[in-house]
């Protein structure tokens, strides 16, 4: 999950049957004692149309339980990893800015975390398997368990935070397994804000566009990607009309698996991230949420293994002075923000030629990147300031997955490996604060 300052979210779908207000499943909004029975969506067997979104569940390894429990308490521990920075020894450009590389931490936990928020150098939250959600205040020196009580059979796929104390977790699933909880006190106590009572829609991410407006998305019901909307900060949830949504692809759905199949940028731009059906594809809409295009990428597809799992997007603006580049550049940055998406085949040993496109007119248009990443990858994001001038470009982002993490420093045309260890997703703060996390409760902290 990501901090609403890099203005990056998922988005539930709506179905045409749904209208008005969605409820949370107690209408008191009262502190959050239990779980409630939803299964694990790992345990499902999935149907031919859920086996896309269902995807990411079954990769996920689970190992041992976190106990869920409202209070900051340390998080079990296990043996800690020896801190080590993983890049490669090659430099950029000149050869005078080095790579940077992972430091990994000490999570305490062994789930998967495939959600993730930084919010600055010292404050980030990640979540994971078995109703797991953790966060530090000190950069990650100390990571400490703050999962709401009775959660240990959810499965939290995307974390938003908006600070150090205000958060919204998404947990994934179909039918009542498809939960978001909200916590103002830093983990202490979570409130239930939204649970899904529609057997047929199956939540995948959760995305801000600032700290009070907010989306989140469904995999496809009667045809349509159905998408929820708040406007108090997550405190309460309304399905928005599918009127201005395209119809679906057959097969087609979204892959819960890094927190980024929703993302926004600025006030009111949002994208959503398709895979599974015969092409790949990323819907943008304008207006919040109401009125959605669909644009096809030359990313794998025609597979339920096979799409966009990532998206990753900036104001064309936000890399800060512009002086130094050229009219063109100027000009095309004018159309829209700037994108990346990655994804790929995520079975193992699966060639995922062409996973990765970019895009300058705010997703209207994509273009395959000209040098890819070597596999399949489920994470990305782009470098803030200080970390695009240390690598000298300000058009560098990560990309993240099993294999390993890859650099660009030319907004997503070439792409060259800077790590080989495994992460699903990847998260920045302005200010420089980048993590990284994924299986066994993996947790690393970029540095130079």
């Amino acid at each position: 999950m990501r901090r609403l300052g890099n203005k990056r979210r998922t988005v539930p779908t709506t179905r045409k049957h749904d209208t008005g207000t969605v409820h949370s499943h107690s209408h008191s909004h009262s502190n959050v004692t239990s779980a409630g029975p939803g299964a694990d969506p790992a345990d499902r067997r999935p149907s031919p149309r859920r086996t896309a979104r269902l995807l990411a569940v079954a990769l996920t390894a689970l190992a041992s339980a976190v106990p869920a429990h409202a209070s900051e308490a340390p998080a079990p521990r296990t043996p800690a990893p020896v801190p080590t920075v993983s890049a490669s020894a090659d430099t950029l450009g000149t050869g005078q800015s080095p790579l940077p590389g992972w430091r990994s931490q000490d999570s305490g936990v062994t789930v998967r975390l495939r959600g993730l928020a930084a919010v600055d150098r010292r404050t980030a939250w990640a979540a994971g398997s078995q109703g797991t959600v953790l966060r530090t205040t000190d950069g990650g020196a100390h990571w400490r368990t703050v999962s709401p009580p009775g959660a240990a059979n959810l499965e939290f796929r995307d974390i938003e935070a908006f600070d150090a104390r205000r958060a919204v977790v998404l947990a994934i699933g179909e039918g009542e397994a498809s939960r978001m909880l909200r916590t103002e006190d830093g983990g202490a106590t979570w409130t239930e804000v939204f649970r899904n009572t529609d057997p047929r829609a199956f939540y995948d991410c959760v995305a801000f566009f600032d700290d009070r407006r907010g989306l989140a998305m469904s995999d496809p019901v009667d045809g349509k990607y159905r998408i929820l909307s708040t406007r108090d900060g997550g405190r309460s949830w309304r399905v928005l009309p599918d009127t201005g949504m395209p119809p679906a692809l057959p097969g087609e759905a979204g892959f819960a698996a890094s927190g980024q199949c929703l993302v926004t940028s600025g006030p009111r731009d949002v994208w959503l991230a398709t895979g599974g059906g015969a092409r790949a594809r990323v819907l943008r809409s304008t207006d919040r949420g109401h009125t959605w295009r669909a644009t096809e990428l030359s990313l794998p597809a025609g597979d339920p293994a096979r799409g966009v799992f990532a998206l990753a997007f900036r104001d064309s603006d936000s890399d800060s002075d512009s002086s130094d580049r050229g009219s063109s550049d100027r000009d095309r940055d004018r159309h829209g923000a700037r994108g990346i998406a990655v994804g790929g085949d995520y079975r193992t040993g699966q060639p995922s030629p062409d996973a990765a496109a970019t895009t300058r007119d705010g997703g209207r248009s994509w273009r395959p990147a000209d040098r890819p990443p070597p596999a399949y990858r489920s994470g990305a994001a782009w470098l803030p300031a200080p970390w695009a001038h240390r690598v000298g470009s300000r058009h560098a982002a990560l990309a993240v997955g099993p294999t390993g993490t890859d650099l660009t420093t030319d907004g997503g045309r070439t792409w060259r490996p800077m790590d080989t260890g495994s992460y699903d997703t990847v998260d920045c703060a302005p200010d420089g604060g980048c993590w990284a996390s994924g299986e066994k409760g993996r947790v690393a902290r970029l540095t130079r």
